[in-house]
Parts: structure tokens; sequence; C-alpha cells
């Protein structure tokens, strides 16, 4: 693979997988596809059985456990990496987390502890991420996280996960800023509603699914396969004018009013 999307002889981090339908792991498919050599990382040892099958798949280098509530268990990914590797090109963060009874109120009614908890695990741990990717990315690289509408707009049941993926957008813009002098791009992809394990979890979930495929032009939900390939694209040199942007990877979700 000679032309510009390639990501012949990268090496990259793939954050977040749970299982083979997560958004994750469509992105991972997709970097591997365009050749790019990877490390993944589970939640712990019950989500391992789940990601053991798609690591296998994809003949990744590394598969390690990483809950980022854990204390240390971040460092020692980077850890690894750098002793294994001794450089990183590109990261996908696609981690979120909110307790389900501060996620099922107005978001008035969420708890300090629910919203803090949400905000450290969902958006913080990828600055927290993203400050030791850096040093790894000594030929430059692409920080990457996931994110959705409900971040701009007010999405019905999406609730205190709005506020924490617009802090997660906002933070890749500083981010794009404070990096650009090291060649390190960032981006949020804006993915549309995807029926994966993690977005069970909001209330009513199902009808969800069928007012995002109703709203999209052509009444046809992502897959993420399609969120693949634009992670992809995002993980290439390619992408480098893009830095800082939300980009959306919906089927049109967002542009319908």
């Amino acid at each position: 693979m000679n032309h510009e999307f390639s990501l012949e002889g990268k090496k990259g981090l793939v954050a977040g997988i749970a299982n083979s339908h997560s958004i994750a792991a469509g992105c991972a498919a997709a970097f591997r596809k365009a050749g790019a050599d990877l490390a993944l990382t589970y939640l712990n040892d019950k989500a391992l059985e789940f990601v053991s099958p798609v690591a296998g798949a994809l003949n990744a280098d590394m598969v390690l456990p990483c809950d980022v509530r854990e204390p240390g268990q971040i460092e020692r990914v980077f850890e690894e990496i750098g002793k294994t590797w001794g450089r990183l090109d590109f990261l996908l963060h696609s981690i979120a987390y909110a307790p389900r009874e501060d996620l099922h109120s107005q978001v008035m009614d969420c708890s300090p502890e629910g919203f803090a908890l949400a905000m450290d695990v969902s958006c913080h741990s990828f600055l927290r991420m993203s400050k030791l990717a850096a040093p790894l990315m000594t030929s430059g690289g692409s920080l990457m996280t996931v994110s959705f509408y409900g971040a701009d707009k007010v999405v019905d049941r999406y609730n205190l996960m709005g506020p924490v993926k617009a802090a997660l957008e906002s933070s890749v813009k500083y981010m794009a800023a404070d990096l650009s002098g090291q060649n390190i791009r960032t981006y949020a992809i804006s993915a549309g509603v995807v029926k994966t394990r993690a977005a069970s979890g909001i209330d009513r979930f199902d009808e969800m699914l069928d007012t995002a495929r109703a709203r999209t032009p052509a009444k046809h939900l992502v897959s993420i396969e399609e969120i693949g390939r634009v992670a992809a694209f995002l993980a290439s040199d390619a992408a480098a004018p893009l830095t800082g942007s939300v980009v959306y990877a919906d089927n049109g979700y967002h542009i319908m009013a």
C-alpha cells in the first residue's frame, strides 16, 4: 500500500474495545486493513474473553489491561508500548462511562460524584492518555477520540453524557493548539448511533436507534466499519489539515433539522 492513506509501518493504540461490535473494534479493523500494527486495551479479566477474539483476528502485537479508574494502569500501557515499540503513531480513545442512575436522570439531578466520574472516565482519560502518547510520537502523530452529536445539540435521553462529550470535543480543540508545534493532530469522531454494549445503557435505547435511523437522509444507520474507515483516514498524514476538528461519521444525522 503506497498511497497516502496507507498506515503501513505505523503503530497505533486502540483503547476501549468491549467486543467485536464496539466502534473501537471497527476502527481497529480498518487500521489493520490499512497496514498498521496495533496494541489493544481491555477493561478487566471479564472483558478479556470478548476482546481476545478481536485481538487474534487483528494479529495485535499487544493486548493490555486498562481500567482508567485504576491508578497506574494507563501509565503501564504506555510503558509497555515504549518498551516494545519505542514509538507511537496514533491513538484511538473510545472510552465512556456514567453511573446508570445519573445517566437516567435530568442533568441538574445528577450527583456530584456521578458527574465527576463520568467526566474523568469519558473525558479526562483522553487527556491523560494523550499526555503519555505525545512523547512517543517523535515523528508526529494522530490523537482521536469518539464523540456524539449530543455534545452539540440536545438529544433526548442522552442527558449527562451531553455535557461530558461537549467537554471532550472542546479538549480536542485546545489540544490541537497545544500540540501543533510537535506535528501531533487531534480529532473527535462524532459517530452516529450504533448498537454497542456501552450505548445500551442509555434509557430506551432501541427507541433512540429508530429515531436516529428515521433522521438520517438515507434512513440508514452508520456501521462500525464505516466509522472505522473515517478513523483510518484521520490516522493518516493526509488528514493533517483537519486537526482540531469534530469529524461527523453519522450518515448525515447531524445535518437534518
